[in-house]
């Protein structure tokens, strides 16, 4: 499981010393831990994977900001933080695999117009947690859907 490789990894980045991240890997078992307590679950893969894309989420908003208002250190610790999180996320998907995943949701659906996106993310987020932008994705189904 994702969660045991994320907790394996926080012994032995204390072991090797490595504080900026075991900072990160903290953080990461922090967010893992207050979701089980509050909602009394224990968390498969793809709910950790849903909070690390939340967290590289909230990273990037956050570089953005700081590079806006000057604070390149702040941005660069934040860009720190987002390539640890990101080992823990599957290979991403490549534009031409997207495309695809999207025209055989769209067929698979029978989705004819704007009012059937919910049915065609429905399908595609399970496939593409952790793989891809849902952003992204969202934009590209709706350009298509528009026609």
């Amino acid at each position: 499981m994702l969660k045991d490789r994320i907790l394996d990894d926080v012994k032995t980045a204390m072991k090797a010393k490595e504080k900026a991240r075991l900072g990160t890997l903290r953080l990461i078992t922090a967010a893992i831990k207050q979701r089980e307590v509050d909602e009394r679950i224990e968390l498969g893969d793809t709910q950790v994977l849903a909070i690390l894309e939340k967290m590289i989420k909230q990273r990037r908003d956050s570089v953005s900001q700081y590079e806006s208002a000057g604070r390149q250190e702040l941005a660069d610790q934040e860009n720190r933080e987002i390539a640890i999180i990101e080992t823990y996320l599957p290979e991403g998907l490549s534009n031409e695999e997207i495309t695809s995943m999207i025209e055989n949701a769209i067929s698979e659906t029978g989705a004819a117009g704007m009012r059937d996106m919910g049915k065609v993310m429905g399908m595609l987020k399970p496939r593409m947690q952790g793989r891809a932008d849902m952003g992204k994705v969202s934009g590209l189904v709706k350009q298509k859907l528009a026609g």
